[in-house]
């Protein structure tokens, strides 16, 4: 009688992306498989939403700055980290350009 196929299958992941994962996953009661699969479960999630690839790369950008950072690091340095993160993807000189439009639409409705 041959075997039943097994539900699960190995995988090589990055030992970086496995540490991550077991420091997420304590603090949620998750094994570490679990909390791969729950983030694999987010990317699903966020890629069928519609978020789109600079949006997503401003997100990752800005985890990877805030992954980098201690725990005591001064807010000034989370902040520009923030705007670096923003300027390297675009959104701030799209949030400039939005910001100086509304200003003009306001002025020309006050004038």
């Amino acid at each position: 009688m041959p075997a039943s196929p097994s539900p699960f299958s190995s995988v090589k992941l990055p030992s970086g992306l496995v540490t991550q994962a077991r420091q997420a996953a304590a603090p949620m009661r998750r094994s570490v498989a679990g909390q791969i699969e729950y983030w694999a479960t987010l990317g699903c999630i966020a890629e069928a939403s519609g978020l789109t690839v600079s949006e997503a790369r401003e997100a990752i950008a800005l985890y990877d700055v805030r992954q980098g950072a201690p725990a005591d690091a001064d807010p000034l340095d989370a902040l520009q980290a923030d705007f670096l993160a923003a300027e390297s993807t675009g959104r701030l000189a799209q949030a400039v350009r939005q910001t100086v439009q509304t200003n003009r639409r306001q002025v020309v409705k006050a004038a």
